[in-house]
């Protein structure tokens, strides 16, 4: 998904060095290029924490946990204190703190919050990861630190929250926030930011099947939007350059108990900070 600057990111150039590599191996091989492409993938950027996020950083108490599924470790971040709990996820080359916003309001609401920096991200261990680390380590969370009332997920997160209750995590309600959709788009955007012909989008999703010996589009959070029952609140901004907003429609419209809130001039990450979302946000979780 990225090399040291975002892959997954349509604001960020990509590297001509990673384009012009991308280019080299295609013409050698379509193998070649499809590892290649696929290393680039499972590689997020550890980011500093940024001084908004130093607060919640510096209050939470942090615990690094095994998550057997995966043979990995991840930091925990648990923060104030109640017996209702949410659980939040962030997106990809995000931290466990990045939805810091929206767990002071949580805090002021009486629910506590247990984040986690995924597999490869923040200050877990790790260099390659992907989706189906951050449902594995949302259920052994559960497994540990549960129940929670509510899940909230942004980007990446908020796919993998929809995956993990269709594969078991119960709560009461879920948010999901500039959520990607169809796993096969996903892909196929990502190879054409590469410069590179769809075909090997193809390549790619087979490689990971290959490997974890499951079809890759059954990820899709619409899919898993099909086979959720608890209330659902989808919020995407129509200025969302990385995710288009017609993910988070499309998501709703499978989803049997949903709403939708659609923002304008928000972009994907500025609508974390939001305070209109935030407090739609609480006000969901608090209702249900």
């Amino acid at each position: 998904m990225t090399k040291k600057t975002s892959i997954h990111t349509q604001s960020l150039k990509i590297p001509k060095f990673i384009l012009l590599t991308s280019k080299f191996f295609s013409v050698i091989s379509p193998k070649l290029v499809t590892l290649f492409a696929a290393k680039l993938f499972t590689m997020p950027i550890k980011h500093k924490i940024p001084k908004r996020e130093l607060d919640m950083d510096q209050k939470s108490i942090q615990k690094l946990i095994f998550v057997p599924a995966i043979n990995k470790e991840v930091m925990v971040y648990n923060y104030g204190q109640s017996d209702k709990k949410v659980l939040l996820v962030h997106g990809w080359s995000g931290r466990g703190t990045q939805l810091f916003k929206i767990a002071d309001e949580l805090l002021k609401a009486r629910y506590s919050t247990i984040s986690f920096d995924a597999p490869a991200h923040g200050k877990s261990p790790g260099k390659t990861t992907i989706m189906v680390d951050f449902i594995a380590t949302i259920l052994e969370i559960d497994k540990q630190f549960g129940p929670f009332e509510a899940a909230v997920g942004h980007s990446l997160g908020g796919m993998s929250v929809l995956n993990a209750i269709k594969k078991g995590l119960k709560v009461n309600s879920a948010v999901v926030i500039g959520s990607g959709d169809i796993v096969q788009d996903i892909m196929d955007d990502f190879v054409t930011k590469l410069e590179l012909k769809l075909s090997i989008s193809k390549l790619l999703r087979l490689h990971f099947e290959k490997k974890y010996g499951e079809d890759m589009n059954s990820y899709s959070a619409y899919l898993a939007a099909k086979e959720t029952d608890v209330p659902v609140l989808v919020i995407h901004d129509n200025n969302d350059s990385e995710v288009p907003v017609k993910a988070g429609i499309h998501i709703h419209k499978y989803l049997k108990n949903g709403e939708l809130l659609v923002t304008d001039g928000l972009g994907h990450r500025k609508i974390l900070g939001n305070s209109k979302v935030i407090e739609k946000t609480v006000q969901f979780i608090d209702n249900k």
